[in-house]
């Protein structure tokens, strides 16, 4: 008997073994943590050589075409002259164009200086001619330096977003920081709830805003306008998808005719007009249509015929739009203006589906002569979630999809707009026209409120990618869009705030887009003279702190030694900055600090002192600006705005040195428990405090320079901090635990119980036997929780009061005695980990130390096995071993119903925020953003799937404990 009882325990703790190993296998692998090298480009920028400023002539007469476009271009030179601090002479100037080309921008500069002539194939060359001449003007350059010269642009297409043309400056939406909607709300207040649909005064006012940002775009180099909207201009008039009298269709109608003159006027000006919208686009009536027609399969080719023919229409009723923008990669509410019934799905998932649309679209497009540009920003799994980044990934899904109207846009980075990241080498591969993805109000990077010119690394990538593809012929400048529009500063292009500071990117594309090898420090030494001085010296500062904006930005918002690896965790890899997570939020929470650590350990001094001399340069760029003589700057208030930026940069900088210092030096002990790294801590923390409470008495409501948002930071501190009391706590606790279960009768029945669960467990206090098991597992948890997380205590509570419930049902001492001996060694494994260095070294061993994770999984499955293995055991002396078994079954599947039922009143993706807030172990900002469950891929019908299968072990821990029907004798006849 007692060699079969022993191959039942050898047995069971091997299945419970193997199993734990499973599970931490699984969790492992879910997590993915690795890392390898990467190539970052190096930037090394200078400042350019000082020079005079040269007046501008006086134009005593312009000879040119009397159209749109070239009266636009004189107007603005005549414009560029007046605003000249001076001029010097007289000169004239004559225009003349053949009619070639309207896509050839060249042009010659021949004459005199005294007697200017541009001569062009083309009235966009002459119109181009006329644009340099205001530019150089504007910037002190000669007229005449490209006297005698064939002027050619290499790369043809540049392209633009809306800017912030049409966005109110309100202050009151921007004031509290905390709206993370990527919609920028353009015609908002254009656009009525009902008829006539459209506010005609506000509409006067939008257009006026438009034109513009038009007009600029055009005058710095640009000859193309991506333009939010696709099916506000659609009817289906073709097709059966709107009723009678459904509102979308005189929506559509007065759109067209509100809308239609801008765009028109748009594309008179110069720039060819593209509407951009996420696939799939929908409307209610819409997506009842392809759901009863196409089951909304994004595979179907018939559904992408709808949306062709909605292009058809729109090409036919807007004959000045030159084609559509498509993005597949985000979609959905963060991306929808709330009230309007025009919303995106994010359904283009999978490689056919893209095909499918790209196939349709191209078919249109070369029916209509028009031209599809597809990006190929995408976020998920497999191959249309890396078509960004993989190039067997973009040729799995564009191989063989080389219609001439096709154009493939991506962003220049191997990711998002971060830096510290590889070019994407994406942009080296395929057939396809392609062109490359700018952005010049970095939203990552405080959303463009800080110096960061970016002149070197464009010129970089485009010398890389034109060296490296043929088919590159253009750039799409972002000069405002991308990220939340009102959770960073309210600057907006032409119309609020310090905008001329992030102006030089657009600058700087723009020039290298035409030259790729022209010098960026010159063009930002023109930027300079354009818009706030042309004295020699204070030019010669300003650039001077330009040229070091870049280390700034590099070193004081990125933690170098993880920013440079690529990381990966759960299937992704995510971005080198993690530690600011999208776009303001200092984190706090153990997944990203650890494994920022972790990656970062072996150079952490270098890691922590960079933050540091990210303040230093920064106080130096304060210093050169500072220095200037403030009666040299063109505008009293420009100079004020860039010490107040360089003020908010040294605040900012300081505060972001002192957290990295903190949150690595707290890692550090964790990982080491090296006493002078925790004092090296507490020095960070109170630097921290200080200078957190300074930025947010400085900035806080700031609607140019916000503070940053450090509420999942102080959450992060706040549990650092008890890291180690919890320790001690959990050292006492554990010590006591012993204590009672070594020196106690009830402590040693409770152990001999759990260890031999099918014998009598001998005599006991039953008080005991209660309290020893409850004690240990709430004071196991509120230790592990820091005493801050009720949410985790109700939820793990409710599966130990179900197997309490049940323990109590069978009114059996001897089950209560062997179910709770094994709970509290579970316990007991709790508080040893737990005693070495608090809830903080419980989880950096999860995030960070596989080994050890693995170890505690797999010991603690078999624990948690064991406590049920106790209670079959146990209870099968009384009731057998199928109804114990039964039992066992019952008490799975009646803790899965509870958290499911839980889970399902409270909502997943509320509960999963309210458990992660409390105990911060994911980025704090992931549900106020994107959505812990949207960024995990985890499935809302989660708690329903909870409730099948626990409904499922009820069920059958019934059947299995049902008294079954013995067999009886057939009876002699």
């Amino acid at each position: 008997m007692r060699v079969r009882r022993a191959a039942q325990v050898v047995v069971t703790l091997l299945v419970l073994g193997l199993l734990g190993g499973v599970v931490a296998a699984g969790i492992s692998a879910s997590l993915g943590i690795r890392t390898e090298a990467k190539e970052v480009p190096a930037e090394t920028l200078a400042a350019a050589p000082p020079r005079a400023a040269v007046p501008p002539p006086e134009l005593a007469g312009i000879d040119a075409a009397d159209t749109l476009r070239t009266k636009t271009a004189v107007a603005e030179l005549r414009d560029a002259v007046a605003d000249a601090d001076g001029t010097r002479g007289r000169a004239s100037l004559v225009v003349r164009h053949r009619d070639g080309d309207e896509d050839d921008d060249s042009y010659r500069l021949s004459g005199t200086p005294q007697a200017l002539r541009i001569t062009a194939p083309s009235e966009t060359g002459a119109v181009r001619g006329i644009y340099d001449l205001a530019l150089a003007a504007r910037e002190g350059q000669p007229l005449t330096e490209h006297l005698g010269e064939e002027v050619t642009s290499r790369l043809p297409f540049r392209m633009v977003d809306l800017g912030a043309a049409g966005v109110v400056p309100d202050p009151e939406e921007w004031s509290k920081g905390d709206d993370y909607s990527h919609n920028s709300r353009a015609f908002e207040d254009v656009i009525l709830p009902g008829p006539p649909y459209v506010d005609r005064t506000a509409l006067a006012t939008a257009r006026a805003s438009v034109l513009a940002y038009a007009e600029h775009a055009v005058a710095e180099g640009y000859n193309a306008i991506a333009v939010p909207g696709f099916l506000e201009y659609v009817t289906f008039d073709d097709l059966d998808v709107y009723g009678d009298g459904d509102d979308h269709v005189a929506r559509a109608q007065a759109m067209r005719a509100a809308f239609g003159p801008i765009w028109q006027r748009v594309h008179d000006l110069g720039l060819e007009v593209y509407l951009r919208t996420d696939m799939l686009a929908l409307t209610t009536p819409l997506e009842k249509y392809l759901r009863q027609h196409f089951d909304l399969d994004a595979e179907d080719p018939g559904l992408w015929d709808v949306y062709a023919t909605g292009l058809d229409e729109v090409y036919r009723e807007m004959p000045y739009v030159e084609g559509v923008l498509i993005r597949i990669g985000e979609a959905g509410k963060v991306y929808d203006l709330d009230g309007w019934d025009y919303y995106s799905d994010l359904g283009v998932t999978t490689v056919p589906a893209v095909r499918a649309m790209l196939t349709a679209f191209t078919d249109e497009a070369e029916r209509a002569d028009r031209t599809v540009i597809f990006r190929t920003w995408s976020v998920g799994v497999g191959a249309v979630g890396d078509l960004h980044t993989d190039p067997s990934s973009y040729d799995e899904v564009l191989d063989g999809i080389d219609s001439p109207h096709l154009v493939v846009s991506t962003k220049y980075t191997l990711g998002d707009f971060y830096s510290h990241l590889p070019l994407n080498d994406t942009l080296e591969t395929g057939d396809q026209r392609r062109i490359v993805e700018l952005q010049s109000r970095r939203e990552f990077e405080s959303y463009g409120a800080l110096p960061n010119d970016l002149g070197t690394l464009y010129q970089q990538a485009l010398q890389h990618f034109l060296a490296a593809n043929p088919h590159v012929e253009g750039i799409w400048t972002w000069t405002q869009d991308g990220g939340p529009w009102r959770a960073g500063p309210m600057t907006l292009e032409l119309s609020s705030g310090f905008w001329q500071l992030y102006e030089l990117n657009t600058v700087l594309a723009a020039r290298l887009a035409r030259d790729p090898d022209a010098d960026p420090a010159e063009i930002t030494s023109d930027w300079v003279r354009r818009w706030f001085s042309t004295d020699p010296a204070t030019v010669r500062a300003i650039t001077d702190a330009m040229a070091l904006s870049r280390d700034a930005v590099t070193h004081g918002l990125y933690i170098g030694p993880y920013a440079d690896r690529r990381v990966f965790a759960i299937g992704l890899e995510p971005p080198p900055m993690m530690w600011i997570f999208e776009w303001d939020i200092l984190t706090g929470d153990s997944a990203v600090l650890d494994v920022i650590y972790s990656v970062s350990k072996d150079r952490l001094d270098e890691a922590i002192d960079e933050g540091d001399a990210a303040v230093a340069t920064a106080e130096q760029m304060r210093r050169l600006v500072m220095g200037t003589d403030p009666t040299t700057w063109r505008d009293p208030a420009l100079r004020q705005h860039f010490v107040d930026t360089l003020d908010y940069q040294v605040s900012l900088f300081d505060l972001l040195a002192a957290y990295r210092a903190m949150v690595l030096r707290h890692a550090q002990w964790l990982d080491t428990g090296d006493g002078e790294a925790r004092d090296a801590w507490a020095v960070a923390r109170d630097r921290f405090d200080v200078a957190a409470a300074d930025h947010e008495k400085r900035y806080a409501g700031d609607v140019d320079l916000p503070a940053y948002n450090l509420t999942a930071a102080r959450l992060g501190e706040e549990r650092a901090g008890r890291d180690l009391p919890m320790a001690w706590l959990a050292r006492a606790g554990l010590l006591v635990l012993l204590l009672v279960l070594a020196l106690t009768r009830t402590g040693r029945t409770l152990v001999r119980a759990a260890v031999t669960p099918w014998r009598e467990p001998g005599p006991a206090n039953r008080w005991l036997v209660v309290a020893i098991p409850v004690v240990a597992v709430a004071w196991s948890r509120l230790v592990l929780t820091w005493f801050l997380a009720p949410a985790h205590l109700l939820l793990v509570g409710l599966g130990w009061a179900v197997l309490a419930a049940v323990v109590a049902a069978t009114r059996s001492w001897r089950v209560a005695a062997a179910v709770g001996g094994a709970v509290t060694l579970r316990a007991l494994l709790l508080l040893a980990v737990l005693a070495v260095r608090g809830p903080g070294g419980y989880w950096f061993a999860f995030w960070a130390e596989p080994g050890r994770r693995t170890a505690y999984v797999v010991v603690s499955f078999v624990l948690v096995g064991w406590v049920l293995a106790c209670l079959v055991w146990s209870l099968a002396a009384s009731v057998g071993r199928r109804r114990a078994a039964a039992v066992c079954v019952g008490v799975v599947g009646a803790t899965l119903l509870a958290v499911g039922a839980l889970l399902a009143a409270v909502g997943l993706e509320d509960a999963m925020t309210t458990w992660n807030d409390q105990l911060a172990l994911l980025p704090w900002g992931l549900s106020r953003i994107l959505g812990i469950t949207v960024y995990l891929g985890i499935p809302t019908s989660l708690p329903w799937y909870v409730l099948s299968v626990g409904a499922v072990l009820a069920v059958a821990a019934l059947a299995l404990g049902l008294p079954r029907r013995r067999a009886t004798a057939p009876t002699a006849p």
